[in-house]
């Protein structure tokens, strides 16, 4: 007889995932709605999420329906392919760091831009609980105007 471990299918055959692969999949999934998903999915509660000082959106914010309400519907509604293309990662114990480009089209002026950022993720027991933003937002500023 098998121990269940042992069985191809078994979920006890599935290991944790590493903080750097919860990140990834923020990022890299087939859709924009799977990263929510997966981003619902691994944030705390009490998540902190702070846009930097110039950004459109600055502050910040607490709880996944408030970073929804206040960010991500914003983003949706105010820009046009508005999106974030990760370059590489930088992982160490429980912090993330991605880093890459933005880029998109702000609605109101149809002014297109590109800004370099990098998005600090902390997370404790596979859990996300605070990321913060640090991006060229002069690039950003100027095409909301």
């Amino acid at each position: 007889m098998s121990k269940l471990s042992e069985l191809p299918g078994c979920s006890l055959n599935r290991k944790a995932m590493t903080n750097l692969e919860i990140i990834k999949s923020t990022y890299e999934g087939k859709t924009s709605e799977e990263n929510g998903r997966n981003l619902a999915k691994y944030a705390d509660e009490d998540i902190r999420w702070t846009e930097a000082k110039g950004f459109p959106y600055a502050g910040t914010y607490i709880g996944l329906e408030n970073i929804t309400k206040n960010v991500f519907n914003r983003l949706g509604n105010e820009w046009i392919d508005y999106q974030f293309t990760s370059e590489d990662y930088v992982a160490s114990e429980d912090k993330v760091v991605a880093y890459g480009t933005y880029t998109g089209t702000y609605k109101k002026t149809n002014k297109p831009f590109t800004a370099r950022v990098a998005h600090v993720w902390k997370l404790k027991d596979r859990k996300i609980i605070n990321f913060e933003q640090f991006v060229d937002s002069k690039t950003v500023d100027e095409v909301t105007r």
